[in-house]
């Protein structure tokens, strides 16, 4: 096989190679990919192991590579073979990104695009799909693993990978330059105390209240923006959730890790085909209900189950979970009442407000700041309802003070200075914190 200039994989999947090295990598890669699926039979191979098919996929691809004296190093040689398995077997381009724990979102913009977000920053990888026709074999290869399809009448789907990882994918007519897709992914583990004290989402004084809120029975909504970590502390906070107690998930996506024994898990089922046979998140509520839990964890309120979610708070269900996609604890009751009105019960808005006031105790802040990091920015103790409006009262916040040098967000936890009123519920159920917790000061640095 003769030698020639070669391009450095590494460097084109960290953007680093030239436009010009990178098309000729990507070029390369097409035409012995193209007769591979020549010479292979992809579809018989399913069957086979990886190890067994990776010789048999060399041979090949030397044999094309001496007949055209196409020039390529050692090193892109076994690449190429490990992507061709990853076609056979996994997700193709995707799969070193997908086996990567760090890598928080994939964000595939058409054939050309491919985004990571790690560490809370978003960054383009240098990976591509031969085409757009090779990007739709992949999201056709992720819904038909979950029973669904994806075509010029459905064009929009939903789904789960094997490893919990939430896919969305969208496709023309509706994506007007090509197929779109976008993984979320899941962390592996549930975040420890320690981990959160040292990635400075919270300080101490703040987990040593929340938990003492979940033990307590309160009721609690985490609120956020997309992406704030809402989910990852919803199961953080689910630590503090007596042993013995029975508790109920429903999500539309299985997210939740619960480090209890005694759960149990439901997810709502989309519809099939046919458009038939859809499990909604408020018949999951109805049905939770018949399973004597001690608590609901509702992965995320996003419509009239909502509505639900509180009558459940209210009969008897304490200490209930829920998350909520809202800025602000404000923002939280608008957006719950939005989603409440969404049953179509033709409920007033007072009552709502009341309702919303009566059983929820907690309202709990997450955000993802301008340099990666999620904070708890905001705890809040729900005190009433004045009017049609619901009093919150501050507990714990978190003040932004500026920008360092590296573009980290500087800033101060601290307490608000107030006594909550839920100290004497804490302290009727036996739990007892010290009152000074809600002056301490921490600065972030």
């Amino acid at each position: 096989m003769t030698t020639g200039p070669s391009i450095s994989r590494r460097n084109v999947a960290n953007g680093a190679a030239s436009p010009a090295n990178r098309e000729r990598y990507f070029e390369l890669k097409t035409r012995v990919h193209q007769k591979l699926l020549n010479v292979l039979n992809m579809d018989a191979l399913k069957a086979v192991t990886r190890e067994r098919l990776r010789g048999e996929v060399q041979s090949v691809v030397e044999r094309i590579l001496q007949d055209d004296r196409l020039p390529i190093s050692l090193a892109e040689r076994d690449r190429l073979v490990e992507e061709i398995l990853d076609e056979v077997f996994g997700l193709g381009p995707l799969e070193p990104l997908l086996k990567d724990p760090t890598i928080s979102d994939i964000l595939v913009n058409t054939h050309k695009c491919v985004y990571i977000e790690r560490f809370g920053k978003l960054t383009e990888t240098g990976i591509r799909f031969q085409s757009d026709r090779h990007l739709l074999h992949v999201i056709e290869k992720i819904v038909a693993s979950v029973g669904r399809r994806i075509d010029e009448s459905v064009p929009l789907v939903d789904a789960r990978l094997p490893d919990g990882s939430r896919v969305n994918a969208i496709i023309p007519p509706l994506a007007v330059d090509g197929p779109s897709l976008s993984i979320r992914r899941f962390g592996r583990k549930v975040l420890s105390n320690e981990e959160l004290l040292k990635n400075q989402t919270l300080p101490p004084y703040m987990l040593e209240f929340l938990g003492a809120c979940v033990e307590g029975r309160m009721n609690i909504v985490i609120s956020g923006g997309t992406g704030s970590g809402k989910t990852t502390f919803l199961n953080a906070m689910s630590r503090f959730v007596p042993e013995h107690e029975r508790v109920v998930t429903i999500e539309d996506t299985a997210e939740l890790q619960l480090q209890l024994e005694n759960v149990v898990r439901l997810e709502t089922r989309p519809p099939n085909i046919e458009g038939k046979g859809a499990i909604p998140c408020r018949q999951l509520l109805a049905t939770a209900l018949r399973l004597r839990p001690d608590r609901i964890l509702l992965g995320e309120a996003r419509g009239g189950e909502a509505l639900d979610m509180l009558q459940a708070m209210s009969t008897g269900v304490e200490g209930s979970m829920t998350t909520v996609h809202a800025n602000s604890p404000a923002d939280c009751f608008s957006r719950l009442e939005t989603m409440v009105m969404m049953a179509k019960l033709d409920l007033p808005s007072r009552f709502i407000r009341q309702q919303m006031a009566s059983v929820i105790q907690l309202v709990v802040q997450t955000a993802r700041l301008s340099d990666g990091t999620r904070k708890i920015v905001n705890v809040a103790e729900v005190l009433g309802l004045d009017g049609l409006d619901i009093l919150v009262q501050d507990v714990f916040l978190f003040e932004r003070t500026g920008v360092g040098d590296s573009g980290r967000v500087l800033g101060k936890f601290r307490g608000a200075g107030v006594r909550p009123r839920c100290l004497e519920r804490l302290r009727l159920s036996d739990i007892h914190l010290n009152p000074r917790i809600f002056d301490e000061v921490t600065a972030v640095q």
